[in-house]
């Protein structure tokens, strides 16, 4: 059986509609979302036509990147209290379509979506990512794929290659240069996407950039070696992790053609 994945980054689509929908926050507007929600997930699941598929949701309670750097999403927009008090209605409608939701206390959803991921490839299936979210193009492979829900194409190796300069094996080193600003991560001051891109089709990658000492690279050498630790720290926040132990069964997830989920 060929098995495809459709792996929902449930809090990128949900959030990305409710801005789109009118009006002020409330019970109206989290209604209006949902359905719209609903709505865009059945057209995923019609295009993609996958043999399973999960929503994953952000965890409850500090991950590991808030730990290692209190800074991390800091400046945020907090999530309209109305929305957030509706997101169990999500789960539900999502249900309703065939596909259910999990989420792990302390584990954020792009971690447990990498983890899904890169356990589907290395058993020989294929996955496919739908968000807008770039940290998961650095997982971009002939097996694994991103889907942007909302201009329906794929984020492939070519997208990754033409948008940012280098291929998806260099996005984390291409961050840890450029910072994530999404997401608060600092990188190297006055490092933009360019330069970033030119210096890693110079070195390859960041470690073989700052193993020179900044050497060969003219007036970035001192700042490279002045932000060496603000560079490596970039780089572990903005890797997703692809190990974790989620103590799930795929199966759990299997997509049923006629909109249910069901396992075996």
């Amino acid at each position: 059986m060929d098995i495809l994945v459709l792996l929902v980054d449930a809090l990128n689509l949900i959030r990305r509609v409710y801005a789109a929908q009118p009006g002020e926050d409330g019970a109206v507007r989290v209604d209006a979302a949902r359905q719209a929600c609903s709505r865009s997930l059945q057209r995923a699941l019609r295009e993609c036509r996958p043999t399973h598929a999960v929503c994953v949701f952000e965890g409850e309670g500090t991950g590991w990147r808030h730990e290692r750097y209190p800074g991390y999403k800091a400046g945020r927009t907090p999530m309209p209290d109305a929305l957030k008090a509706g997101l169990p209605g999500f789960r539900e409608i999502f249900l309703q379509a065939g596909v259910p939701s999990l989420s792990f206390p302390g584990q954020e959803a792009d971690d447990v979506v990498a983890t899904f991921a890169a356990k589907v490839a290395s058993r020989g299936g294929r996955a496919r990512i739908l968000s807008t979210d770039k940290m998961f193009l650095q997982l971009v492979s002939e097996q694994v794929g991103v889907r942007d829900h909302f201009a329906q194409r794929e984020l492939d190796a070519a997208y990754v290659e033409k948008k940012f300069g280098v291929g998806p094996e260099c996005i984390v080193d291409f961050l840890a240069l450029t910072g994530d600003t999404t997401n608060n991560i600092p990188g190297v001051p006055g490092i933009g996407p360019k330069r970033a891109a030119a210096l890693l089709r110079q070195f390859g990658t960041l470690e073989n950039l700052l193993s020179k000492g900044g050497s060969g690279v003219g007036e970035w050498g001192e700042r490279l070696r002045d932000h060496r630790e603000e560079a490596l720290l970039a780089r572990d926040l903005v890797r997703l992790k692809v190990d974790l132990e989620l103590g799930v069964n795929l199966q759990s997830f299997r997509y049923g053609k006629d909109g249910t989920a069901r396992g075996e």
